[in-house]
């Protein structure tokens, strides 16, 4: 049988997710294909060759494909994508195989030792090409998830739709680029995808490969908000994946939900009525001075930002355990055409305004400028001096993680707040730093020593992170230096605590739940 590496370089666009604890729509389409195509395929992480320094042992296979397809590049905890030296290393030293190289990163290289055979896997694969192909090489490829290194705790993005459904696109933005037409999928083909990976083990999914989940079925009802069908897609997965543990979305576009309104508002409502808590919609702010707005063709008015942020704090707020079921998450560009000193004052201001007035941000990402190429953006750049300034970027980001950020963070998962199912990702003395599966995670420092899962009770917050405890825990289980970095307990109390309570679940003592 023919073999076929595939390296995962992993993936994060506009609406694609694939650094783990995420495995991209990509990287399952090309097992797929491989599959499909009669390979045996392995799959394995940029991290793992890091990890084990095999860098050159992929020479005995047929095909070597490296996905690599990061055009929104941030801060990641779970891997770090590949970098351009690291694929020509892998080719330089893997000369035997048939080599691809694929995703976006081959629409961006200027050159690199790879040139000659570097093909654009998914051009040839999937440009062009119907839904049908997308359906096979989807169902196909779902069985790679079980050779992803943290399986099977793991979420899978699952593609709802391509391209934007806008006419005209912002000026930076890199999705009408890679997808130029927007088609939403079949309600189908996305419910048997998901069942084929239920059936593997996965128990977390994302629908986050869309611009925009409230336009889903926007192109099939005549450029009107698809209730019947949102609502189709996610009866639908319930129905396959009765006991999974993460269902979470994405993008969604506050200009849209204005716009739209009131079918936004019932959209809203069917997807907080199937999610499971803690699930976010990404809104594309990028900037609240009109000026901004209007230079870059962003959507939609301030005032529409303002409609739309506060209807999902009202549809979606209601909690679980203390975890609010939707909330909306917050992405600003600095660098933009057009920007001034005043526009970082807008900004503040304005989350200022959110903060007071108990409208709830699940997160805000300040990220700098990108040139995409072949962007609007991109163009401009070549005759405007587009540039970020730094010292106002680091003076308000600062104000900002510290005046917002904080006291945000205390209202959206206050004390008591218990968050189900978070995993173990790397150690700091004796606090286990962990995440829950889903989008856009909290991180949490949780008092104690773990691995894998576990259940945690919220005890105090940081300005980006929350502290808990496990809920399994008992008092005698924890040190008297444990105990004390909880709020309130000092060493007196930790040994009364310990005296009195040694066999009793600590967050019950903390909650008063005890004889």
């Amino acid at each position: 049988m023919k073999s076929a590496v595939l390296i995962d370089g992993y993936v994060d666009e506009p609406a694609v997710l694939g650094v783990p604890p995420y495995i991209s729509t990509y990287a399952r389409y090309i097992a797929g294909t491989l599959l499909l195509k009669g390979f045996e395929v392995t799959y394995t992480t940029i991290d793992q060759i890091r990890e084990k320094d095999n860098w050159q042992i992929f020479n005995d296979y047929d095909v070597m494909v490296i996905l690599s397809s990061v055009t929104v590049p941030g801060k990641y905890i779970g891997g770090t994508p590949i970098t351009i030296d690291e694929i020509e290393k892998l080719f330089e030293l893997n000369k035997k195989p048939f080599r691809i190289l694929t995703g976006a990163i081959v629409k961006f290289l200027k050159s690199t030792k790879a040139d000659d055979v570097a093909e654009d896997f998914l051009k040839y694969a999937f440009e062009n090409v119907s839904y049908e192909i997308i359906r096979k090489v989807s169902i196909e490829g779902a069985q790679i998830v079980k050779q992803h290194p943290r399986y099977p705790d793991v979420i899978c993005e699952i593609e709802v739709s391509l391209g934007c459904e806008r006419k005209t696109y912002c000026t930076f933005c890199s999705e009408p680029i890679l997808h130029p037409i927007f088609s939403s999928r079949p309600v189908k083909d996305i419910v048997d995808e998901v069942e084929a990976l239920y059936k593997c083990g996965v128990r977390a999914f994302r629908l986050g490969r869309s611009a925009n989940i409230l336009a889903y079925g926007f192109d099939k009802n005549s450029s009107k908000i698809n209730i019947s069908l949102i609502n189709e897609l996610y009866n639908g997965i319930r129905d396959v994946a009765p006991e999974l543990e993460v269902l979470h979305t994405d993008n969604a576009n506050p200009g849209f939900i204005a716009k739209y309104y009131p079918e936004s508002a019932r959209a809203i409502e069917i997807i907080v009525n199937y999610n499971t808590p803690g699930d976010i919609f990404s809104f594309g702010i990028e900037s609240f001075d009109e000026n901004v707005r209007k230079k870059n063709n962003i959507q939609g008015s301030v005032d529409d930002i303002d409609f739309a942020i506060r209807l999902v704090n009202e549809v979606g707020g209601k909690r679980v355990e203390g975890v609010p079921k939707l909330l909306p998450g917050l992405n600003f560009i600095f660098g933009l055409y057009g920007e001034t000193k005043k526009s970082y004052e807008i900004l503040y201001k304005k989350l200022k305004e959110y903060l007071n007035d108990n409208v709830l941000i699940r997160r805000i990402n300040l990220r700098q400028l990108y040139l995409v190429p072949n962007t609007p953006m991109w163009y401009l750049s070549k005759r405007k001096h587009l540039k970020v300034n730094k010292k106002l970027f680091n003076h308000y980001k600062y104000l900002i993680r510290r005046e917002i950020d904080a006291p945000m963070l205390r209202k959206v998962f206050p004390k008591g707040t218990i968050i189900r199912n978070v995993i173990s990702e790397f150690r700091e003395g004796n606090i286990t730093f962990a995440r829950p599966l889903g989008t856009y995670p909290i991180l949490i420092g949780v008092i104690g020593i773990f691995e894998g899962k576990s259940d945690v009770y919220v005890v105090d917050h940081g300005r980006r992170s929350i502290t808990a405890i496990e809920m399994e825990r008992k008092v005698g289980d924890y040190s008297i230096n444990e105990l004390t970095k909880i709020p309130g307990i000092g060493k007196s109390t930790a040994q009364m605590l310990k005296e009195k309570f040694f066999n009793q679940p600590l967050w019950k003592v903390l909650e008063g739940q005890v004889d």
